[in-house]
């Protein structure tokens, strides 16, 4: 008779008890994989898309103006358009394609985000069912489906839909490809990668990311794969940055000469990764699910099994990308969750992944985050700007060569978006000739070089009587992150043009006729006032 050999302290710690099995309803085992696969994807998408759709027809704040701007350009200079403006290609040649043959309405151009945002949920099901079954196919349908961050950003003229859905792909191709070893992913992987960059400049955070799971993946796996592991590596984020090599140049230039609007306190735990997945709550129960599923996957006869890799790459890719977002951080505004999408699609894969192992926990842990993200009302902001309400009050008091003059230049595409046509443009930068986007290529060195006495003097003489001149300006009382040397000159410029106009209503020079809006809403993002002025006779 032999002996069990006494166990380590370490696998006493990662042994856990056996936890209850929960089984599908006989009925639904009874149908087809197919139909019954079909069926729970029709009632997530159409969950889903009544979520999706709370604020879908309402504003729009200047960020997604200036997409539709850009959008709007001839084909031929919508590429030059998009290096001034300081971003990435291809969201707007997609949505420039999607606005010819759907319109630039708020409610058409935020459904492509939704469109994305949808398409999402099978592709999270395929990927989750490739990678561990069908229960884990079906839990990571039900996370995308209810994802704040996709249901918040399905509702935006925005690339951050668009960056997930790539995500998605790269994460699920780099699991499969490398962890699974089903090599014929390679070539999605490689291509997700290029597509990332050419949405955001964010996506470095994924590479790097899924550069370190790719490292631990070979160190994890036998000695015989590790050469072709990296060889396939190389091959891919080669492959990739070849094709990114067009635009690369752009890439240069934005960071040397674009204009950093903002800046994001770099707290992990504070705001991350609690906005990239609905609440502190939502954290928490993924957090139980990962903690049951991975102890088992620690033992020592299985840390290079499939299933174990596959939990170290799901846990690597947003671990090093946070990691380097916190670092970059510290010198460039990109820490805000609207930049941090590249790293919703593996949490959410991890989640489903550990909550299909996870027994009985698991499938708790997906009824509890469907429970704490039913309501879209507590991460979907519903009033992003009020620049449709000042437009719905100025609009009829405005004629056709009437100057508007915008105190902060990236809010003129909002103003322009919302005011009728055959108008002047001037902000604070000067001429406007293209108040549709902004160009931020020096933003901040023009803005420093401009003389508001001697700008805006020349305005108001070369006003006809009658003629008025509509001033809007950022409200920037109370509201934090006005400390940026953008932001801190914005609001000095605003100020000072602001007194000037005051000056000429007390010398007789114009008349004031009206305000705006007089119902203010707090908006979620930056709010605006405005205030119409006349040009009086001359005496």
């Amino acid at each position: 008779m032999t002996t069990a050999p006494p166990k380590s302290p370490l696998s006493s710690l990662l042994e856990v008890p056996e936890i209850a099995e929960v089984h599908a309803p006989r009925a639904f085992n009874r149908l087809p994989v197919r139909v019954g696969a079909g069926a729970v994807l029709v009632a997530l998408l159409a969950i889903s898309a009544v979520l999706r759709t709370r604020t879908l027809s309402g504003q729009l704040w200047f960020q997604e103006a200036g997409a539709i701007g850009l959008a709007q350009q001839p084909l031929g200079s919508l590429l030059h358009a998009v290096r001034l403006a300081g971003a990435s290609p291809l969201y707007y040649l997609l949505l420039h394609a999607w606005i010819g043959a759907f319109g630039t309405t708020v409610s058409t151009t935020h459904a492509l985000s939704l469109a994305i945002s949808l398409a999402t949920i099978p592709l999270a099901m395929w990927i989750g069912w490739a990678i561990d079954g069908r229960r884990a196919g079906f839990f990571a349908a039900i996370l995308f489906a209810f994802s704040s961050y996709l249901t918040r950003y399905a509702q935006e003229a925005a690339p951050f839909a668009l960056m997930v859905a790539l995500s998605l792909l790269a994460t699920g191709a780099l699991v499969l490809a490398f962890a699974r070893r089903r090599r014929a992913f390679l070539w999605l992987f490689g291509a997700s990668l290029a597509l990332m960059l050419y949405t955001q400049g964010s996506a470095i955070f994924f590479w790097f990311g899924a550069a370190v799971a790719i490292h631990l993946i070979g160190r994890s796996s036998p000695a015989s794969e590790r050469r072709a592991i990296a060889r396939d590596a190389l091959l891919c984020f080669g492959a990739a940055s070849i094709a990114y090599l067009p635009w690369l140049p752009s890439t240069i230039q934005e960071i040397g000469h674009s204009t950093a609007v903002w800046r994001y306190t770099p707290l992990l735990g504070a705001t991350i990764p609690s906005q990239l997945l609905g609440s502190e709550r939502v954290d928490v129960t993924l957090l139980t699910a990962v903690v049951v599923a991975a102890a088992p996957l620690a033992a020592r006869d299985r840390r290079g099994s499939e299933s174990a890799r596959t939990l170290w790459a799901l846990l690597a890719i947003p671990a090093a990308a946070f990691l380097v977002a916190r670092i970059v951080g510290s010198f460039i505004p990109i820490w805000a969750a609207r930049y941090l999408g590249p790293v919703v699609p593996p949490l959410l894969l991890l989640g489903a992944f550990t909550c299909a192992r996870a027994r009985v926990v698991g499938v708790a842990a997906i009824l509890f985050c469907i429970a704490f993200l039913a309501n879209p009302a507590s991460f979907a902001p519903s009033h992003k700007s009020d620049m449709a309400d000042i437009a719905a009050e100025m609009a009829p008091l405005l004629h056709p060569g009437d100057l508007v003059v915008v105190g902060q230049p990236e809010q003129a595409p909002l103003a322009a978006y919302y005011l009728p046509a055959g108008l002047s443009w001037e902000t604070t930068l000067g001429r406007d000739t293209h108040p549709a986007w902004m160009n931020w290529d020096g933003a901040l060195s023009r803005l420093r070089s401009t003389s508001p006495q001697a700008t805006l003097a020349p305005l108001v003489a070369s006003l006809r009587p009658g003629q008025q001149l509509l001033y809007v300006r950022p409200l920037t009382e109370g509201e934090r992150n006005w400390d940026e040397p953008w932001t801190q000159l914005v609001r000095l410029r605003s100020a000072q043009w602001g007194g000037i106009l005051a000056g000429d209503v007390a010398r007789g020079t114009l008349v004031q006729v009206a305000r705006a809006p007089h119902d203010y809403q707090s908006a979620c993002c930056i709010a605006s006032s405005a205030v119409l002025y006349r040009k009086a006779p001359t005496r």
